[in-house]
């Protein structure tokens, strides 16, 4: 299967790495530092689950115009990104090109479906900790926790699922594909406003969040707003996911630390506004209440192009 990484860091880089490993042709589409250190070293890649490996001679550019049509994109830029990412894909965009969006926030699909088209479009969850360590190096840091999870948006079981499915277990990584990536996706969203908010918020890894009865009840906060907002706009959450993610905290490796808190601690962009702001917004427009995700919001909103000047 003919593949592009939209966005070759900690998620693109591991997931395609570990692809391009199994002999699939996957073409990375990266920028800066992390292209020019690919182009020059290959892709490596250190991981707590698949060991280390490099991808040399790796397929590598900035320019998506170079590669053409594909069979599939996963799509793993950051939030911030994610538009002009979209516009810039539509030269890998084929008559069947699927696309998995892989990052974090629920309204990534609708956002790229409005530039190339619905019927391209899944639903996509990344289940994983890593990160580009350096330029040309991603480092996958929780054993037993490599999981992509996607489905059709409107809960239908096609054909191209299973095909898909099938390439992509071939990475050696946990593959599900779901009839409710709907509902999961909002499952993930609750998780990590409330994981990211307050590990961002605090500099402090799992381990000290959720034995700290404040802190752990903050991250509760947060997770049962982003429910009441959910429900609101209409998901078909269960009635005991704030509890069951609340238990996904508590399985987290003691220094897990969200994306969003490693990005405030190197001087990086923060996804605030796909996350905890999204919650606000989302909550005004069905009259929800989101006191606590909005003081999170106010908390970094001066960090989310980095740090404030002095």
């Amino acid at each position: 299967m003919k593949i592009a990484v939209v966005g070759a860091g900690g998620i693109g880089g591991f997931f395609g790495g570990c692809l391009a490993r199994a002999g699939e042709d996957v073409t990375f589409i990266a920028r800066g530092a992390h292209l020019e250190a690919i182009r020059a070293r290959g892709l490596r890649v250190e991981s707590a689950s698949a060991g280390e490996f490099t991808i040399r001679p790796a397929q590598v550019t900035d320019r998506p115009g170079e590669v053409g049509p594909v069979d599939l994109i996963l799509f793993c830029v950051k939030s911030w990104d994610l538009d002009s990412a979209a516009q810039e894909i539509r030269p890998l965009v084929g008559p069947a090109t699927a696309i998995i969006p892989l990052l974090n926030g629920v309204d990534a699909a609708s956002r790229i479906s409005s530039r190339v088209g619905d019927s391209h479009v899944l639903g996509g969850i990344a289940h994983i900790e890593s990160t580009i360590a350096e330029p040309g190096l991603v480092r996958h840091l929780s054993p037993n926790l490599h999981r992509l999870t996607f489905g059709e948006l409107d809960g239908s079981r096609s054909d191209r699922v299973g095909k898909i499915a099938d390439v992509l277990r071939k990475g050696g990584f946990d593959v599900v594909s779901t009839a409710s990536i709907r509902r999961d996706l909002w499952e993930k969203f609750i998780f990590i406003c409330g994981f990211a908010g307050i590990s961002a918020i605090t500099r402090l890894p799992a381990s000290v969040i959720r034995s700290t009865p404040e802190t752990r009840d903050l991250v509760e906060r947060v997770m049962r707003e982003v429910d009441a907002v959910g429900r609101a706009h209409g998901v078909p959450l269960d009635g005991d996911v704030v509890t069951a993610q609340l238990a996904r905290l508590d399985l987290l490796p003691p220094g897990s630390k969200a994306s969003m808190a490693r990005d405030l601690e190197r001087g990086r962009r923060l996804e605030i506004e796909a996350l905890n702001g999204a919650v606000v917004r989302l909550g005004r427009e069905r009259s929800v209440p989101t006191p606590v995700n909005d003081f999170i919001r106010s908390a970094l909103i001066p960090y989310a192009d980095g740090p404030p000047a002095s």
